[in-house]
């Protein structure tokens, strides 16, 4: 395990020292798999992923410290939202990236059963039984063959919130969903609707659910309902909608109230709390949150702009839900040295220390020092998303099939923008919710 002062380092020099054949942040001399520092050179990799913008550029840094360490340049093909669309079609091309950055376990395992996908090489295996919890193994295998390595994840689980707004209601950040209630009341009393809600974007709303029903009905009935072994008409469904509706159903808890809800987006709930003019205190959303607030806004993270855990539900435990991109080996890419070598370098603390010091990043493996991370609170969600160990739930969504948890005006996303606009019956929407669930499974299964 890399020191704390070589990790931190490790952050700012890596390229360099590889571009001169240094060791890796203390370690042992950098080499290509199999090879010394340049067993690469004249080779080209491709890698495939939904990033652009900044996320492209910090990954970039990945891809040039892997170029230092091996000679092999890169090439990144940004696929869009629809990565499988895009992979699908650059396969049956004859041009298929050698890598794909995978957004959803759902994606992962359809490429599995597709057969596009090459087992991981065993050493990035080892490092991945080392230095993860079980669970992530778990995300990235389908049939107990490991196909995915999940390099960069995401912290669902945390509510951020303006400490002046906090501070003129008199509160505190909440330990138990009924506190946060009572604080978001106590919020909106002040003068201030307590939350800002992005639902013109379904996937904010399934994240809400995801959370309530990972704490409050707990990890095995998640894990059961992700794979629809239980049915969305469970009554842990309709419970968790209810605890749900208790904040969708008090219009002055909502910034605009469910109308002004349904017609803000993601980075507009953002801007809501941390804007130019503040329209609502609190906003839920994973550690995202952090980089729009500060590169959009040109807030403080840690000072004017904070977060508290998702709080636990119901007596049970506060949630840890993640996100997160798994890297996968095409079997129709060009390039299988490469791929497997640089499939090692990202299981390498070294590879995430590269991010993490840019910023909008969390590594689920545990070798790397958090001391790598930018900044204290972006320290601190890493903290909790490893420390979660094997109790962190990958987004439920995400799991399911793309029909049903991932799009735009259909399935699981219009189902609770329905419940959002009238809260009044849960029971209702379980029921809806089964029928779409049932459906995009059954098909999925078929295919």
């Amino acid at each position: 395990m890399t020191s704390r002062r070589s990790t931190a380092v490790c952050a700012s020099t890596l390229a360099a020292a590889l571009a001169v054949g240094a060791t890796a942040c203390g370690g042992d001399p950098v080499t290509a798999a199999g090879g010394d520092g340049k067993a690469l050179a004249g080779q080209t990799l491709t890698v495939a992923g939904v990033w652009s913008g900044a996320e492209q550029k910090n990954f970039q840094k990945v891809l040039d410290a892997f170029t230092a360490k091996t000679g092999a340049q890169t090439r990144f093909v940004s696929t869009g939202d629809n990565v499988s669309t895009v992979v699908g079609s650059k396969i049956e091309g004859g041009n298929a990236p050698d890598v794909v950055m995978v957004p959803q376990v759902g994606v992962l395992r359809q490429f599995a059963a597709r057969k596009w996908l090459a087992p991981l090489p065993e050493k990035v295996e080892k490092s991945v039984d080392s230095n993860y919890a079980p669970v992530w193994k778990g995300y990235g295998s389908v049939d107990g063959t490991l196909y995915g390595l999940y390099f960069k994840a995401s912290n669902k689980s945390t509510v951020w919130y303006s400490p002046d707004v906090l501070d003129q209601a008199g509160v505190q950040p909440p330990k138990t969903y009924d506190e946060m209630l009572a604080a978001a009341r106590a919020v909106a009393d002040s003068g201030t609707p307590a939350f800002a809600v992005a639902g013109e974007d379904g996937w904010t709303l399934t994240d809400w659910f995801e959370n309530v029903y990972l704490s409050q009905a707990g990890p095995e009935k998640y894990d059961r309902l992700a794979r629809h072994e239980i049915k969305w008409t469970d009554p842990s469904v309709v419970e968790s909608l209810k605890t749900l509706s208790k904040l969708f159903s008090d219009d002055k808890l909502l910034a605009g109230g469910r109308n002004g809800a349904l017609a803000t987006d993601f980075p507009g709930s953002v801007e809501k709390v941390f804007g130019p003019k503040p329209e609502a205190g609190m906003v839920y959303e994973g550690d995202f949150v952090a980089g729009v607030a500060k590169d959009e806004f040109g807030r403080k993270i840690g000072e004017d702009a904070k977060f508290f855990p998702f709080p636990a539900v119901g007596g049970g435990k506060a949630p840890v839900v993640s996100g997160g991109d798994a890297a996968v080996v095409l079997k129709d890419g060009r390039n299988r040295k490469a791929a497997d070598a640089f499939l090692e370098f990202l299981a390498t603390p070294e590879a995430a220390a590269v991010w993490a010091a840019e910023g909008g990043f969390l590594s689920p493996n545990k070798a790397l020092d958090t001391a790598a991370y930018g900044d204290p609170t972006l320290r601190a969600t890493a903290e909790s998303l490893v420390g979660a160990g094997d109790s962190v739930r990958f987004d439920m969504s995400d799991q399911a099939p793309a029909a049903f948890g991932g799009t735009k005006g259909a399935g699981e996303w219009k189902i609770l923008q329905d419940f959002l606009r009238d809260p009044s019956d849960p029971a209702a929407t379980a029921a809806e919710l089964e029928a779409a669930a049932a459906k995009a499974f059954r098909t999925a299964n078929q295919g």
